[in-house]
């Protein structure tokens, strides 16, 4: 009996700490029935890469929503860009946050004409027309990008959530803008061989900072989708996100284990 006690409590405890927003959640109507296009409609080679104007102009005029990467420069303008480092991009070496606006729109992308776009610029480009999944890179562990692109976002007039892979984005916006909606990014990075053996890493991969994040959605690598902490969460009422798509086969796959779609490398009807 005593054992059976324990365990039940161990199980509620367990509930407990990955539980998502039960509470007051965020209205999540506008960001359903939608696949968003990761990083916008691109095709690196062409005059529409990953995270320019024109990819995010693809992605409006098919109606898709979009998901794209935020990040702060070395004098703390915001740019729309997913790697740290400029190198695979942009052909130099360094990070973004080792360069000025200025600079940063000196370089192309990936041989094209394009440059990497300012945050304002990309909400223009939307203008509220498609929701908008907005990724926060906290490479550099500190949430002032968080603030900032808030401030930028309190005048955009269109639906939008926030997701980081780190919970400190999370807290933030469960402090300062708690209607916003607003989803932790996971996979089981136990698998990964950079994040091996990294007990930070394995809490993370069964969702347990949810105690001080409390989600509304959990976008997870859709390879891990047997995540049981992932599935619980899913079952208690969170969104689940899959990313990132890259074929009909993978879609097909999972298709029944998510609730939305980010997709890139093909079209996603």
């Amino acid at each position: 009996m005593t054992i059976l006690i324990v365990l039940i409590v161990l199980i509620l405890f367990y509930l407990f700490l990955i539980a998502p927003r039960m509470i007051g959640r965020a209205d999540r109507t506008l960001f359903l029935n939608r696949h968003y296009a990761h990083r916008g409609l691109f095709e690196n080679g062409s005059e529409a890469p990953e995270n320019s104007l024109p990819a995010i102009r693809k992605a409006v005029e098919a109606g898709y929503g979009i998901e794209f990467d935020v990040q702060l420069t070395k004098d703390e303008q915001l740019v729309v860009f997913h790697d740290a480092a400029l190198k695979r991009m942009c052909g130099v070496e360094g990070h973004v946050w080792d360069y000025t606006l200025a600079e940063l729109q000196q370089m192309k992308l990936l041989n094209s004409e394009e440059t990497i776009p300012t945050f304002e610029q990309v909400l223009a480009e939307v203008n509220g027309r498609v929701p908008l999944i907005i990724e926060y890179k906290l490479d550099k562990v500190q949430t002032k990008v968080c603030k900032l692109a808030d401030r930028v976002l309190s005048s955009y007039q269109g639906p939008y959530c926030i997701e980081c892979f780190h919970p400190l984005a999370l807290i933030w916006y469960r402090k300062h803008r708690p209607e916003v909606m607003r989803g932790q990014l996971c996979e089981e990075f136990f698998r990964v061989e950079r994040f091996k053996g990294n007990p930070v890493y394995a809490v993370m991969s069964f969702l347990l900072p949810n105690v001080v994040t409390r989600p509304d959605f959990i976008a997870y690598h859709y390879q891990h989708e047997r995540n049981f902490s992932r599935r619980i969460c899913r079952r208690l009422g969170a969104l689940s996100v899959a990313y990132t798509i890259k074929s009909k086969e993978a879609y097909e796959s999972v298709k029944d284990k998510f609730d939305l779609f980010i997709f890139d490398s093909f079209i996603l009807k």
